[in-house]
């Protein structure tokens, strides 16, 4: 076996709050999330380390490019319509140096959104 199409994933967390502008509903007022991020990232296995990616290494770019600038954050201040969609295309974008499988961010425990690249 050749270790093509392994994938990991790492899981964080952060509060922020933010507010749907074009929400019909009580979303269009500031309310707040303790948000749920899972990173996926997928590679050939690494013969020498026998990882995709490591671990640390994927947890410290997300802290830095991502969690970093969204925690105890005003989600509306980086994107205008902060829906779970949107937010996950601009993760996406910060997140390019890494070879990016998913992103799925859950706005509660029964709510999320899933980008697959």
């Amino acid at each position: 076996m050749s270790g093509a199409g392994l994938s990991v994933t790492k899981v964080f967390t952060f509060d922020a709050a933010h507010q749907l502008p074009n929400h019909p509903g009580k979303c269009r007022r500031l309310h707040g999330h303790t948000y749920r991020l899972e990173v996926t990232v997928a590679a050939e296995l690494d013969a020498k380390t026998g990882m995709v990616l490591d671990f640390y290494d994927l947890s410290s770019v997300v802290k830095e490019k991502v969690l970093s600038r969204l925690d105890h954050r005003y989600l509306n201040d980086f994107v205008e319509n902060s829906t779970a969609e949107n937010l996950c295309l601009w993760i996406a974008r910060e997140l390019t140096e890494l070879p990016l499988q998913q992103i799925r961010l859950w706005e509660t425990p029964t709510s999320c959104a899933t980008l697959r690249l």
